[in-house]
Parts: C-alpha cells; sequence; structure tokens
C-alpha cells in the first residue's frame, strides 16, 4: 500500500509538471527571441537618422562605431549598391525592403531585421540587423536547466510528503495486524491504538470490543466448566463410597482406584481450561518414552482382561517432544482407546515409539479391519466424525496435539491389515 500511494502520487505530480513545465519552456523560448529580436531592431533603428543626414564618409564611420558597440552586425544597403558595415548579400528581402517596408525574415543562421529609411542623397536606404541562433537562445537553456531542476525538487518534496502520508496510513494498519495475531496466539490483553486516523480508529475500536468480547467468553467458559466439575463431584463422591462399601476388598480397591483417577482428569481438565485462558507459552516439554510406557503399563491390565496381545517397542529414552506429559497421554490414551473401543476381544495392536528423521515417531496398529474407505476421505480425522457410532474426537484430539509440536498424523494399513496410524512429534530445538 506504502509503494501504490508513493507511484500514484509521482504519477500525479509528474502529469502536473509536465502540463506546466512545458509551456512554461515555450513561454522562456519565445521571450527570448522577441528580446533579441527587439534589440536588434532598436540598434538597426538607432542609424536611421544617420542615414538620413550624414555624408557617405561619416556615415560610413558611425557604422563601424556601432558594430563596435552592439550585439549584432550592422549592414547598410544604399540606392547605388554601396554596401556598409558587415558583409552580406542582397536578397529579395533587402530589395523588397527598399521599396519601403521594413520587414524581419528568417536566414540560414537566424533572423534578418530590415528596416527602411531615406538617405542623404533623397533615395531609399535599408539597414540590416543579423540576430544569430546563438543569440536568439541566450540563457534559454539555462532556465530549461533551472525549470527542470525545479521540477525534480517539486518530484521529491511531492514523493517525501506521499511516504509520509502512506507511513501514517500504513502504521495503523500493522498495528492493527500485529494485535489480531497476538489475540490468535492467546494473548487476550492485546489491544490496538485508537489514536489513528478516523478510519482505523473505528476499526481499532471494533478490534479491542472483539477482544474484550472473546475475553468474556472465555471467562465465562471457564465458569461453567468449573461448575461441570463441581456437578460431577458430587456422583463422584457417590460412586466412591458405593466401591468403599463392596464386601470384596480387592474390587473395592480397583473400582475405587478408578474414581480417584476420574476425578483427577476432571481436574486436570479445568487446570488446562484456565491455562488455555491466558497468553500462550513455550510447552517445556517431555520425555515421550517415559509418558508412553506409563499409558502402556496402564493399558496392559485392560489388554491382559479382553485377551489381547500387546506388542510394546519403545526405543531406550530419553526422547524428548515438545509436548506437556498430560498433553502426550491423552494422546496415547485416544489412540489405546480406539483399538479397545473399535475392535473385537482378543484383537492384538502394536504400539512403537522411535526417533524418525528429526521427530519423535508413535505408531499404533491394530490386527482388526482396518479404517476402509475413511481413510482416503480424511474422515477419522475430521472432529466429530465417527464411522462406529462414537464421538469422532479422539483422533482429532491426536492431530492438534501433533500440530502443535510441528509434526502430523498419517493413516493407513498396518502389516497384519489393521488401522494403523502413524504420529510424529516435534522435538525441542537444541
Amino acid at each position: 500500500m506504502r509503494r501504490r500511494i508513493a507511484v500514484l502520487v509521482v504519477a500525479t505530480t509528474t502529469l502536473v509538471l509536465v502540463a506546466f513545465l512545458i509551456p512554461l519552456a515555450v513561454l522562456v523560448r519565445t521571450v527570448a527571441f522577441d528580446r533579441a529580436v527587439n534589440t536588434a531592431t532598436t540598434e538597426a533603428q538607432a542609424l536611421t537618422s544617420v542615414v538620413g543626414t550624414v555624408d557617405r564618409s561619416t556615415l560610413e564611420l558611425s557604422v563601424q562605431r556601432a558594430n563596435a558597440q552592439g550585439r549584432f552586425p550592422l549592414t547598410v544597403f544604399l540606392r547605388d549598391g554601396t554596401v556598409l558595415g558587415a558583409e552580406a548579400e542582397r536578397t529579395p528581402a533587402v530589395r523588397l525592403a527598399a521599396r519601403g517596408r521594413s520587414l524581419t525574415v528568417d536566414t540560414d543562421s537566424g533572423v534578418a531585421v530590415l528596416v527602411s529609411v531615406g538617405d542623404a542623397s533623397g533615395g531609399q536606404a535599408v539597414i540590416r540587423s543579423e540576430v544569430g541562433e546563438r543569440e536568439l537562445m541566450r540563457g534559454v537553456h539555462r532556465a530549461w536547466l533551472l525549470l527542470a531542476g525545479l521540477g525534480v525538487v517539486l518530484l521529491g518534496l511531492s514523493v517525501l510528503v506521499a511516504d509520509r502520508l502512506a507511513r501514517s496510513l500504513v502504521r495503523p494498519t500493522r498495528e492493527l495486524s500485529e494485535v489480531s495475531h497476538r489475540l490468535a496466539n492467546g494473548e487476550l490483553d492485546a489491544r490496538a491504538r485508537v489514536d489513528s486516523p478516523r478510519e482505523m480508529r473505528d476499526v481499532a475500536t471494533a478490534l479491542n470490543h472483539l477482544a474484550g468480547r472473546i475475553r468474556e467468553l472465555l471467562a465465562a467458559e471457564r465458569e461453567y466448566v468449573a461448575d461441570l466439575s463441581h456437578r460431577l463431584r458430587t456422583p463422584l463422591m457417590s460412586l466412591r463410597l458405593d466401591a468403599e462399601a463392596l464386601r470384596d476388598r480387592q474390587e473395592s480397591e480397583r473400582i475405587t482406584e478408578h474414581v480417584d483417577t476420574l476425578h483427577r482428569e476432571v481436574t486436570r481438565i479445568i487446570e488446562q481450561a484456565g491455562r488455555r485462558s491466558s497468553a500462550k507459552s513455550a510447552p517445556s516439554g517431555c520425555d515421550a518414552v517415559a509418558v508412553v510406557s506409563e499409558r502402556v503399563e496402564f493399558w496392559a491390565v485392560l489388554a491382559e482382561d479382553t485377551e489381547r496381545e500387546m506388542r510394546v517397542d519403545l526405543a531406550p529414552g530419553p526422547l524428548r517432544v515438545t509436548l506437556e506429559a498430560s498433553e502426550l497421554s491423552d494422546c496415547v490414551d485416544a489412540l489405546l482407546g480406539n483399538v479397545f473401543a473399535h475392535t473385537e476381544d482378543g484383537v492384538g495392536f502394536d504400539v512403537r515409539l522411535f526417533p524418525h528423521e528429526g521427530f519423535v515417531r508413535l505408531v499404533v496398529a491394530d490386527d482388526g479391519t482396518g479404517f476402509g474407505e475413511s481413510v482416503t476421505s480424511g474422515e477419522p480425522l475430521s472432529r466429530g466424525a465417527s464411522g462406529s457410532g462414537s464421538t469422532g474426537i479422539g483422533l482429532d484430539i491426536v492431530r492438534r496435539a501433533a500440530d502443535e509440536s510441528g509434526g502430523a498424523v498419517t493413516l493407513g494399513t498396518g502389516e497384519r491389515g489393521g488401522a494403523r496410524v502413524t504420529v510424529d512429534f516435534g522435538v525441542p530445538e537444541r
């Protein structure tokens, strides 16, 4: 935008300068021409009184003196054919002037001024003054250079003013863009300045209003999540009491442990909602091997109960990724939970973790029927889309976590024909 405004001003200023300077340059040329011709005419007319009153010898001396003192060479053509002063031919224009008519004619070297005057013998003489091309253009080129310099100065000033004007317009736009990016990155305290031009001020006010509204909505969301947690704690407490009342002590402890785990997960969700309302900060990262090992150990109990073969191959750690341990744990739970939810009991699966081309790759592949045509359509990665009647959120959680770390998710078919999910997690910069 800044460059376009400068180009527009330069084009407009150039047109204006051309419209004024070209006629002015022609006027300077015309004035110089008229001035030179008038001077030559004046010098020629100064001899008219001498030609008509003095004798030939005196006239010759007067012509020589005039040529020595004047700017333009003078020639006197007498009636008897005598030529006094500067050498010149008796042209048809001279013969016409000898009939009593003064005139100005163009010549090969400039302009000739012819003045008709009566001589002392009663005849008709002609005084000729020659104006050369150089005299006709005296001072014109210098004036043209000055006009050109003035045009360049005016053009430069217009560019400078246009640049300042464009900067005053572009600066608020860039500030608005910066504030919008900060808001997109979670800095809800970012606000745009309202001391810009009126149009930009209206936009800045609207953006600030939008930022305030977003903050209010997020605050309302956090309050809703907090209310939800309190609503869940009552049934969780009831479930815990029922578990403690079981006669089988071992079964009671197992169910109580699950209730405590559910309670911790609800609390963690509330804490994550509070963190997301503030400005985003760079994640500290975690050891993927430790997190995956812990979650595999948790799911191993259920795999044993459902007679599933769990094949685990984890590279020796540590393998750090740019995700919090809780987020990576959610990804592993989502992937393994899908295996248990969408395959029959007894279907085995693989869990592999290893470094791969600058990423840490997690592969979960089962021995079931696979994704089918949904892999090509991309539906399993669309939030809310599921071909098996579930919420369709699990793989979307994995996708968002991979994207935030700088990685990606790939769906495919495993070596045993089942579904395979490959997740690449970004690693911290060294």
